[in-house]
């Protein structure tokens, strides 16, 4: 695999790391703490950064963490004015869009961090955000706790409105329709088609340049959490609430064009949790699944066959994202972020080639266990001497206390001699 094709699967965790893996091999190659993520609330961005929605155990606020690939921690947070958990990237890195739990959608300049710009699109919680493929549309829906209720809807807004002042939030919004009886839980688009998910045991197929004309569904024995499309449209699969992997594939490609042919079938081995995302990889040849129960597995397209089992490092995983080395990775230096050119795979801007990116990574990796070890050590070595002066401390008011007594008893004794030679030579005399 060349440097221009280089995979990294990102898995993240409501109560652990980001942690990333070479996708060829299934390597460990970094890891980031500090998170919890929320469903959807990750992100890569296009100067070599990761993007995470992070919701405080403590007070419940909500803000965006923002890492390069030479540190484990965070090195921006970007306040929100409400907690928020899906996330998408501009291609450019210039913006971050991130779904509210007001309904709100906002957009963050990543350079300054601030909110530039926010709208009301939803009056339920933004579930899921998606940016069409020509990266012309922000496509948001929304959770719809009661079914039949005001929302599980799909708002469509045209990308250059939301990063331009001139526009007014009513004048924003493209076009917005009741999409599913239940929560919209993931999108994709593709060929003109925009594919939603949702809790209501559907995946709907919308013509994505009208005002949501229905094309078809696809109804399914358990919710969708995903969807992934091959790159000719004539096939997709779906993350099944029940573990399993779905293949929708057309039986009649004559039937495609007029909305139906969809055979769905569902490959053989399970998850033991709800998978949450879905990813495509090597040219479509593979597919990454990720459940909630932490387990992530690559498939076999063709043979629907677990090829290799990722991880198992963490208890739960609530979003899994694919990145490729395409120049889109770049160095911190200091407080700057070089951007690379796209000449030479991850870190274009210090040369790096991918090979190199990911012993570097593996080097971090280690380094920073190793010192987690030596802090380890550090820390009983001094527990271990703190004991060590309590007993000596003891030990010496003990001694102290002993000396103490003697004298005491010592100067008794001279008082007593002195008492006896006085009485002494009083007789005498």
């Amino acid at each position: 695999m060349s440097s221009s094709s280089l995979e990294l699967i990102l898995t993240s965790s409501p109560d652990g790391p980001i942690i990333t893996y070479e996708a060829v091999t299934g390597t460990t190659v970094a890891k980031f703490s500090g998170s919890r993520i929320p469903c959807r609330g990750l992100a890569t961005v296009n100067r070599g950064l990761i993007a995470a929605s992070h919701v405080s155990l403590d007070t419940g606020a909500g803000w965006i963490n923002v890492y390069n690939w030479y540190g484990s921690t965070a090195f921006h947070n970007f306040p929100v004015p409400e907690p928020v958990a899906p996330l998408i990237a501009y291609p450019d890195g210039e913006f971050l869009f991130a779904g509210g739990i007001s309904g709100s959608v906002f957009c963050l300049s990543v350079s300054s961090g601030e909110v530039i710009r926010s709208y009301a699109a939803h009056s339920k919680a933004v579930s899921s955000l998606h940016l069409s493929d020509d990266r012309s549309l922000v496509i948001s829906g929304s959770q719809n706790k009661h079914k039949g209720s005001e929302d599980g809807t799909i708002v469509v807004v045209p990308t250059f409105k939301v990063v331009v002042e001139a526009f007014t939030e009513e004048d924003l919004i493209f076009h917005k329709w009741k999409a599913h009886s239940d929560s919209v839980t993931a999108f994709n688009s593709g060929m003109g088609t925009l594919v939603s998910c949702s809790m209501d045991c559907t995946c709907k197929f919308w013509s994505q340049g009208s005002n949501g004309d229905l094309i078809r569904t696809v109804a399914f024995p358990c919710a969708i959490f995903g969807v992934a499309l091959d790159s000719l449209g004539l096939g997709f699969h779906a993350a099944g609430a029940d573990g399993l992997v779905y293949e929708g594939v057309v039986k009649d490609e004559s039937m495609e064009s007029l909305g139906g042919g969809y055979e769905v079938n569902a490959w053989s081995k399970r998850h033991g949790g709800s998978i949450v995302s879905l990813a495509l990889l090597n040219e479509g040849k593979n597919l990454v699944s990720a459940s909630e129960d932490g387990n992530v597995w690559v498939w076999d397209v063709e043979k629907g066959e677990v090829t290799m089992v990722l991880g198992n490092e963490m208890v739960s995983i609530s979003d899994m994202i694919v990145a490729k080395g395409s120049g889109d990775f770049g160095v911190r230096k200091g407080n700057n972020i070089e951007v690379g050119d796209g000449s030479s795979g991850f870190f274009t801007s210090s040369g790096l080639c991918h090979e190199e990116m990911i012993k570097t990574m593996k080097q971090i990796t280690e380094i920073e266990e190793d010192w987690d070890v030596l802090v380890q050590n550090k820390k009983r070595a001094i527990e271990m001497l703190e004991s060590a002066i309590e007993t000596y401390e003891r030990l010496l008011k003990l001694i102290l206390k002993e000396a103490t007594k003697a004298i005491e008893v010592g100067e008794e004794e001279e008082e007593e001699e002195e008492q006896v030679k006085d009485d002494g030579k009083k007789e005498d005399n």
